[in-house]
């Protein structure tokens, strides 16, 4: 059974940080990835990540505040969001796949399971 069980949203001041996990269990996935969606608004892409850990990729908006890692012993992926914005509030979504891409990482399509989401509230 796949699954993607994600922990660590919470509230926090504008300028504080927050860190995100994921553990997935049931399948290697090949990349897997971080989206957020704020109230009205769309599914928005925060950052991928490779299963070996080598290729990232930022949204524009997050670079230099997020970083996303792994630790393949766990199986396990982390979103570590510094410097955090109030337009950073959004309930936050880990997401895996299975296909072998090279490009275009931020399309929620490319994804074939998700995360049940954690809310992420920063105040100003």
């Amino acid at each position: 059974q796949v699954q993607l069980v994600e922990s660590g949203g919470g509230l926090v001041q504008a300028g504080g940080s927050l860190s995100l996990s994921c553990a997935a269990s049931g399948r290697t996935f090949s990349r897997y990835g971080w989206f957020r969606q704020a109230p009205g608004k769309e599914r928005e892409f925060v950052a991928a990540i490779s299963r070996s850990g080598a290729s990232l990729d930022y949204a524009d908006s997050v670079k230099g505040r997020f970083t996303t890692s792994k630790d393949n012993a766990k199986n396990t992926v982390y979103l570590q969001m510094n410097s955090l914005k109030p337009e950073d509030t959004a309930v936050y979504y880990c997401a895996a796949t299975l296909k072998l891409v090279y490009s275009d990482y931020g399309r929620v399509n490319l994804y074939d399971y998700w995360g049940q989401g954690t809310q992420v509230t920063v105040s100003s």
